[in-house]
């Protein structure tokens, strides 16, 4: 049975209010259930693309999510679709407590108290979070503000995540964390970091970019099998083998 396809990107070039480009004719499908990586260098266009997904950036072409075009009269409906997490939680988190943070997008949609208290609970405890609700976001550590963040968009329900550097900033305990929870989350997953070993660990498919340009799209195992294509982008090329080998072994 073929997956629904529930991303269309077309033809999707962007250029920055300066005139440089950001994004030059982009092609991108992603179907139901997938885990993409969007990796390239700083510059490369990655979080620019991401940004499209919910319509925070618009440029020319077309973006389709879940068969809805994403332009202004829509942007409501693919907002709730689309959950988008920023690099800094700091962007996203601006509540007096963790349990307001994480209501703030079903109290939006007009959901009655009941269903809001259910999306929250069920938000903080995919995220390991229960017991947090009463709690200030900006007294957290790093990666309990980075799980938040998450529990923010996992509360609307929305069908597919974009994650921007879920990781950064976080030290190997915490990161480890994260992935484990981000790896729970059913959901249809893009997921942007410069981190190939978060790629690898999250994601079955990798989508390279450098300069806007969309390089190479391919399995992960062919990304960690590719010595030159990882050299061009400057990972490890010993390293990725030796992933390569665990994940066969």
């Amino acid at each position: 049975m073929t997956p629904n396809k529930v991303v269309e990107i077309s033809h999707l070039s962007y250029h920055y209010p300066d005139g440089t480009p950001a994004l030059r004719d982009i092609h991108l499908e992603v179907y139901q259930h997938e885990s993409i990586a969007i990796l390239g260098p700083n510059g490369a266009g990655k979080s620019t693309l991401l940004y499209h997904l919910n319509g925070t950036l618009m440029g020319e072409g077309e973006v389709i999510i879940l068969g809805i075009p994403v332009e202004k009269n829509n942007l409501k409906e693919i907002r709730r679709r689309v959950g988008l997490v920023f690099q800094s939680p700091e962007d996203q988190l601006f509540c007096p407590t963790v349990f307001d943070d994480v209501a703030f997008g079903p109290l939006n949609m007009g959901l009655d108290e009941e269903e809001v208290r259910r999306r929250v609970t069920k938000a903080l405890e995919t995220m390991g979070l229960r017991g947090f609700e009463g709690r200030s976001a900006h007294h957290l550590s790093e990666g309990e503000k980075k799980r938040v963040a998450l529990a923010t968009v996992l509360s609307m329900d929305s069908e597919i995540l974009a994650l921007d550097e879920p990781t950064d900033n976080l030290d190997p305990a915490g990161s480890r964390l994260l992935i484990e929870r981000i790896r729970s989350i059913p959901q249809t997953k893009i997921i942007v970091t410069h981190h190939l070993s978060v790629a690898v660990d999250l994601c079955e498919r990798a989508v390279l970019l450098d300069e806007g340009r969309k390089i190479e799209d391919l399995s992960m195992r062919d990304l960690l099998r590719g010595r030159t294509l990882l050299a061009r982008f400057g990972f490890d090329a010993d390293y990725a083998q030796w992933m390569y080998s665990r994940s066969k072994g």
